[in-house]
């Protein structure tokens, strides 16, 4: 086999159609005890409960893309793939992939063993349920990434997610619509430390979001970040977050429909939020103890010729990254 130079390497690597698709061409190793962050895919759909349910072809659709996204980060002035070990770890498993309530369970055992390797995990999903398997996993009482601590969320959605008021979501009871809720009843997250922003459209009830209001969150719709500005409501979620150890879930849904088009729950009434508003939000939070974070909901289906949704989660999953190497490094 030819030998490669570094720079024909270089070169290669940032081909998303070339050679074996791993998460931003990383090293292959389901061993979290060999890296500092531990990329990984949860190919579940079954905690949504709707027709919408490829959601559990984001993670393959994101490998086949983010080799283009593998980059260095000009505004951290950090290159996160020297400054720490990142390795792909590979898929959460599920032989019982139609009950949902099992595939938590599954998620809960996975990402344990990232949590006791004190790996920080940077995933890409499947619908938002899967987040409620990794916090019940990374935080609370025996976490060792938060060292005991709840965590507060920094959570971006056209929805709260926290719909208590409803017994399950077609069945779904840990589903992608209460995962918000449970995670603070059972003392995984600190709402009172944490911020829900991007919510728009008009809801199923006009109760819709007061259970978030009741459990503590901080709520800025999409309005209400459109009165305030970017500048305030980056002081609020700063302000909000502060000392404590802070996990980053995104749902591309909070993102405009014309920026991402493949989602699982589109809301096109009301504008989201352009590519370059989220990363301003999102880069507000550098320096924060930043112990993971997961882009979620893409649905490969649905998206454009150019798979754009897809390259969109790619590039939010190495500024997640990005934000806990420039943590780890500092």
């Amino acid at each position: 086999m030819n030998e490669l130079s570094p720079d024909d390497a270089m070169m290669l690597e940032g081909l998303y159609w070339w050679g074996v698709p791993s998460l931003f061409r990383c090293k292959i190793d389901p061993d979290p005890r060999n890296c500092d962050i531990a990329l990984a895919g949860v190919p579940h759909s079954t905690g949504n409960g709707t027709t919408e349910r490829d959601q559990h072809l984001g993670p393959r659709a994101v490998r086949d893309v983010s080799a283009m996204a593998r980059r260095v980060h000009m505004k951290f002035g950090i290159d996160p793939w020297k400054a720490c070990r990142i390795h792909d770890v590979g898929d959460v498993p599920f032989p019982e992939a139609n009950d949902n309530e099992r595939c938590i369970d599954r998620i809960v055992d996975f990402y344990r063993d990232i949590d006791d390797a004190r790996a920080r995990p940077v995933s890409i999903g499947g619908d938002h349920s899967v987040t409620g398997g990794i916090m019940q996993a990374i935080s609370g009482s025996r976490s060792k990434l938060t060292g005991g601590r709840k965590a507060a969320f920094l959570h971006f959605d056209a929805h709260t997610d926290a719909y208590e008021q409803i017994p399950h979501f077609l069945g779904a009871k840990r589903s992608a619509a209460h995962w918000a809720a449970y995670l603070v009843r059972d003392g995984f997250i600190d709402a009172t430390q944490s911020v829900q922003i991007g919510m728009r459209g008009n809801p199923r009830t006009l109760s819709w979001w007061q259970p978030s209001v009741e459990l503590g969150y901080e709520l800025i719709p999409m309005q209400r970040y459109r009165e305030i500005g970017p500048e305030r409501t980056m002081e609020i979620i700063v302000e909000r977050l502060g000392d404590a150890p802070v996990y980053i879930t995104f749902d591309l849904d909070c993102l405009d429909p014309t920026v991402a088009p493949a989602v699982a729950n589109i809301e096109a009434g009301v504008g989201g939020f352009g590519i370059d508003e989220v990363m301003r939000l999102l880069q507000c939070v550098r320096g924060k103890n930043i112990i993971g974070g997961d882009v979620v909901c893409l649905m490969p289906t649905k998206d454009s010729p150019n798979k754009i949704t897809a390259h969109v989660a790619s590039v939010l999953m190495f500024e997640i990254l990005s934000l806990v190497a420039d943590s780890l490094a500092g």
